[in-house]
């Protein structure tokens, strides 16, 4: 019988926290939410206050009889789920389902997986802060009547299985807004003229550039303009008119949020969020280091603050002093954001002495990839400032005026470890000027105009939409990677080169719902809607208050709309493609896996095909028309329409005139698509299996 039974969410994280505790304490996983409300209907009572319908969550049955029995041998029952609010919220109903069984029952938390941090919360435990799950609460119960209120909507006017979500509906409607712009956008013309020029002293050469005339700036629109410019400076003396040395700091970023986490693991790794999120998990909860045991590598992964214990910058101090020197080590104190909840730290190394070449092997490939993320970015934001030697000059061309500027690191300071990434093309780069003097004559090399187009805005990344959606107030950490996945995973949008592209799903769904829900799908209410679930968790506001607030207008929005879209059929688009079988021509429709041809005449004709995307250039191989298809990891690649039976040109490359084919292309294309129906069929005998056992029972 144990004194103590601890439950957590994870076995992986019940395995850490079991070596720091004696033998008299139990401690085991819950698997995540034990109960939640049912899939099949509403599962909120409108009638009743909007009282939430608990159940049992499916398949847990086996779970909740094993925890009931270790409640009823344990002195103290100690709810340990995540330190937020999702954690809490399976707390409260891990409470519940104990209530009668257990003696006592607590709540603890940690911020970090070490045996100083486990030991102190079970010193200290608390009880259930209920604003905390009311907050969580709030926000179920809100998505839920927004989710199985609009989405039936869909399925009578776009294909059933469709959901529209709060949250996710915005993100969808920020890239189909993107896209538009971008397709509407107009390029107007620019021009810039560069000189090479020539320092006769030290023979050295340098690039400047035209910034206007008398010294005030002037933008150059079109050809005339940068003739009348290259007339007046190509027989000309280059004097240089100012010179300007000084110094520039360079101060580190600060620790990594959720958010922050997750656009540089997609910069600079090439993760995707969930990808991200699934490792940091694994990372925090507790892999197995060499001559350590099994340690919590890194605090909680759920944050939106950069706040840091002094006990984490003490230990960074002296790694840092140790490793690099005194004159590398500045404390420094960040600002978290105000719509922060600074409930725990920014996303840092649990033991500072534990670096990640020096723990590799315990590691996979990627732990230590986004370790090694983690700990150096924290390192770097205890480090002193990068130190740049700068130099501008100015330079007077029969009065137009050309600048030029370098630079020359002095002190690397923290980028001796970490410089952050951009989403920007742009890179600090180290360039020297020659040692110019003022009024000094250059010699001219070279011109070079250079004409350019302004472009549009650029197609959101996952990175770049973590960043738009957090600057915006929509969502909060835990609810950015499920968000991004979800509208993934229902071909709303798809991934081009990283780059999020709405489907033609998603702009007909974006379309539907913006039209008929304006005042629910845009990003000033979601945003409304995430500081009042903040209210909640603070106790300023009362959940059921602020859902019948909601309801009241959405209700009547929800009866218009329905009322509206009653007798509207949305017409399919007809294509030029003849049905082979009815003779009808076939329409444009819209499944799973996006848009095909099918025959209008359904259901007397069934008859549907996949649209065949082609390209203007011929096979290089026998002459026919070459097609574009997708593997199931959406990489495009290109095949004769005559492949296998008389042409075996497969290609990666889109075939270019006169170019020789190259044959290997074939085996590896050949080895993903077959890799891929393995797969497939795997999942579909897994499937038939679990519907046999469940026939069974």
């Amino acid at each position: 019988m144990a004194d103590k039974l601890i439950i957590v969410e994870s076995p992986a994280k019940a395995n850490t926290i079991k070596k720091f505790l004696g033998g008299s304490t139990k401690v085991v996983a819950s698997m995540g939410h034990i109960r939640d409300l049912p899939k099949s209907k509403l599962g909120v009572d409108i009638e009743k206050d909007f009282e939430p319908e608990y159940i049992n969550i499916r398949g847990k049955g086996d779970l909740i009889k094993s925890l009931k029995k270790d409640a009823k041998q344990a002195k103290v029952v100690y709810l340990a789920s995540d330190p937020d609010r999702e954690g809490e919220a399976i707390a409260w109903h891990l409470g519940y389902l104990l209530k009668d069984d257990a003696k006592e029952i607590t709540r603890v938390t940690f911020n970090e997986i070490t045996k100083e941090a486990v030991q102190k919360a079970i010193k200290n435990p608390r009880k259930l802060d209920v604003n905390l799950v009311d907050a969580q609460q709030a926000r179920r119960v809100l998505d839920r009547i927004v989710g199985y209120k609009i989405s039936p909507l869909l399925w009578k006017k776009v294909r059933r299985g469709l959901s529209a979500g709060r949250v996710q509906s915005v993100a969808v409607k920020l890239i189909v807004d993107r896209e538009e712009e971008i397709n509407n956008f107009k390029p107007e013309e620019y021009w810039n003229i560069f000189v090479d020029l020539e320092d006769e002293k030290s023979k050295k050469q340098f690039e400047a550039k035209f910034y206007g005339k008398d010294n005030k700036k002037q933008e150059i629109h079109n050809k005339q303009e940068v003739d009348e410019i290259l007339e007046a400076i190509k027989n000309t003396n280059y004097i240089v008119d100012e010179v300007k040395k000084g110094e520039k700091k360079r101060t580190p970023a600060p620790p990594f949020t959720t958010s922050t986490m997750q656009q540089e693991a997609s910069r600079k790794l090439g993760f995707t969020l969930k990808k991200t999120m699934t490792i940091a998990q694994s990372l925090y909860e507790g892999v197995k280091v060499e001559g350590r045991g099994t340690v919590g590598l890194i605090t909680y992964m759920r944050t939106d603050s950069t706040r840091i214990s002094e006990e984490a910058r003490a230990a960074a101090k002296e790694q840092i002093v140790k490793t690099y020197g005194e004159n590398y080590y500045e404390n420094r104190y960040y600002k978290t954001n105000k719509d922060s909840q600074d409930a725990h730290e920014g996303i840092r190394p649990t033991y500072a002495d534990l670096s990640p070449d020096g723990i590799k092997d315990s590691l996979t490939r990627d732990q230590y990839k986004l370790y090694r993320l983690i700990y150096n970015r924290f390192m770097a934001s205890q480090m002193a400032a990068a130190v740049f030697n700068t130099m501008s000059v100015t330079i007077n061309a029969n009065n137009y005026t050309f600048k030029a500027s370098g630079q020359s690191i002095k002190f690397k300071g923290f980028m001796t470890l970490y410089v952050e990434g951009t989403d920007s093309k742009e890179q600090d780069e180290e360039k020297m000027l020659p040692n110019l003097e003022e009024k000094q004559s250059v010699k001219l090399e070279k011109i070079n105009p250079k004409q350019s187009f302004t472009e549009p805005p650029p197609r959101y990344t996952e990175a770049s939409l973590v960043k738009a959606l957090e600057e915006k107030g929509i969502g909060r950490p835990s609810t950015y990677s499920p968000t991004i996945t979800t509208i993934l995973d229902r071909r709303y949008i798809e991934k081009e080169q990283k780059q999020l592209v709405p489907t033609e799903l998603g702009k007909i769904v974006n379309k539907l719902l913006t039209e008929n829900f304006t005042d629910i799908i845009n990003v000033e209410f979601t945003a409304k809607i995430e500081n009042e679930f903040d209210e909640i968790a603070e106790g300023k506001e009362a959940w059921k208050k602020m859902i019948r607030e909601f309801y009241g207008p959405f209700s009547k929005e929800l009866e218009k709309v329905e009322k509206e879209l009653e007798h509207v059929e949305l017409v399919d688009e007809v294509s030029d493609v003849k049905c082979d079988k009815c003779g009808r021509m076939m329409v444009y429709k819209y499944g799973k896996y996006g848009k095909f041809l099918a025959c209008p005449g359904y259901p007397e004709c069934k008859n549907a095909k996949p649209i065949v995307e082609t390209i203007d250039v011929p096979c290089p191989k026998c002459g026919s028309t070459v097609q574009v298809r997708k593997t199931k990891r959406k990489r495009n690649y290109y095949i004769c329409e005559n492949n296998p039976q008389s042409c075996d040109y497969i290609s990666w490359n889109k075939p270019k005139p006169g170019e020789k084919w190259n044959p290997d292309d074939a085996k590896e294309i050949e080895e993903e698509t077959k890799k891929a129906k393995r797969k497939s069929s795997r999942k579909t005998t897994k499937r038939t299996t679990r519907k046999r056992k469940t026939t069974k029972k």
